[in-house]
């Protein structure tokens, strides 16, 4: 910061209104409102739109699950073919080895055409939980009547998106997001609820929605104090595929 810039900055808003500046003008100069430092970091961004940048954590490379893990511990039951992890049955949710707070997450998923007397919420179900612990419902509803705060690009029980964006299946579906980690207090309240904006295929779903709590089937959610947690994928019996996972810590 210049030496002008900070000393106007120590002048009443309404004083600068007032003054008089160099060569009588009475507007202050241009650099009194520039900023030089610091200067934020290069990043390089990638080729193609929604592939990795250079500062992102790969969380799926294609080949393995190294970076996963079952939720109860242990290696990571689900399969991958093609370049892509698929939910297998019985598997058992999954969750990232590192933990994140504040974040951006890009991942891609695909439900297979499944038949017609799948419907509602067994049509496809899966689901992002950020922290291990808030939910982004994956579902197919591009066509399939459910729950309007349970469809593809809810925070499940809680949010319902702003528009249905889906494409049929099997095309591949991908979710943007850009998620605020809660707040606490020492003592363990709640301080700053925990906020999340969703893109779903490139549309705005769900815009810095406040998290109510953690996702719950039943209850009503209510925080309780925590740090770091994984990013999760639900395991609920249905073939879903996941590719392209990355993840910046914000």
């Amino acid at each position: 910061m210049n030496r002008l810039f900070w000393l106007l900055a120590l002048v009443p808003t309404a004083a600068l209104a007032q003054a008089t500046y160099p060569g009588g003008n009475t507007l202050p100069p241009p650099e009194a409102t520039e900023i030089w430092s610091p200067v934020p970091p290069k990043v390089e961004p990638a080729a193609v739109i929604g592939q990795p940048p250079s500062d992102a954590v790969i969380l799926f490379n294609g080949k393995d699950l190294s970076s996963w893990q079952s939720v109860n511990g242990g290696q990571a039951e689900w399969g991958v073919e093609n370049g892509e992890m698929v939910d297998r049955p019985k598997a058992g949710h999954i969750e990232t080895k590192q933990k994140f707070g504040d974040c951006q997450l890009h991942i891609e998923w695909m439900v297979p055409v499944l038949p017609p007397d799948r419907k509602g919420q067994d049509r496809g179900n899966s689901g992002v939980f950020m922290q291990g612990l808030y939910e982004i419902q994956v579902l197919d509803t591009y066509n399939n009547p459910t729950y309007v705060n349970g469809e593809a690009g809810a925070i499940y029980k809680q949010s319902a998106p702003l528009v249905n964006a889906l494409k049929p299946a099997p095309n591949w579906q991908s979710y943007d997001v850009v998620y605020y980690a809660p707040r606490f207090y020492s003592d363990g309240t709640l301080a700053e609820p925990g906020r999340i904006t969703v893109f779903l295929n490139g549309i705005l779903v769900q815009s810095n929605f406040a998290i109510k709590g953690p996702t719950d089937y039943r209850m009503l959610p209510a925080y309780k104090a925590h740090g770091d947690g994984p990013i999760m994928l639900q395991a609920h019996n249905n073939a879903v595929h996941y590719r392209n996972i990355w993840i910046r810590k914000l």
